[in-house]
């Protein structure tokens, strides 16, 4: 359950990153509470998924999520740059996530 739990916070942190870029510095009030709210179930569940993972791997994996997923939707969303290094460290980033939750059992 705690990884469940992990996954969505880090799917908020990409929903709140996100949606840094459509506050306009928070001068709009729809994006903006949006945005907040995201940051706050985010941090919610990653201190739900806390009680039961290490602490360092928990924080590693929600940072990796929320990188991983807010660079590819900026790549979409924004016409980011797809350059083959780019992908190349996301593919690395994924790949240490991976191992984080191995090594976590």
């Amino acid at each position: 359950m705690a990884w469940i739990l992990l996954t969505l916070a880090g799917l908020f942190e990409i929903g709140w990153a996100i949606g840094l870029k459509y506050t306009d510095g928070f001068t709009r009030p729809l994006p903006t509470v949006l945005t907040l709210v995201s940051m706050l179930i985010s941090v919610v569940l990653l201190g739900l998924a806390v009680r039961t993972l290490p602490v360092g791997t928990a924080y590693a994996v929600w940072t990796g999520i929320g990188t991983v997923g807010t660079v590819i939707l900026g790549i979409i969303l924004f016409a980011e740059p797809a350059s083959a290094l780019r992908l190349a460290c996301i593919a690395m980033i994924v790949g240490g996530i991976v191992g984080l939750k191995i090594a976590a059992g």
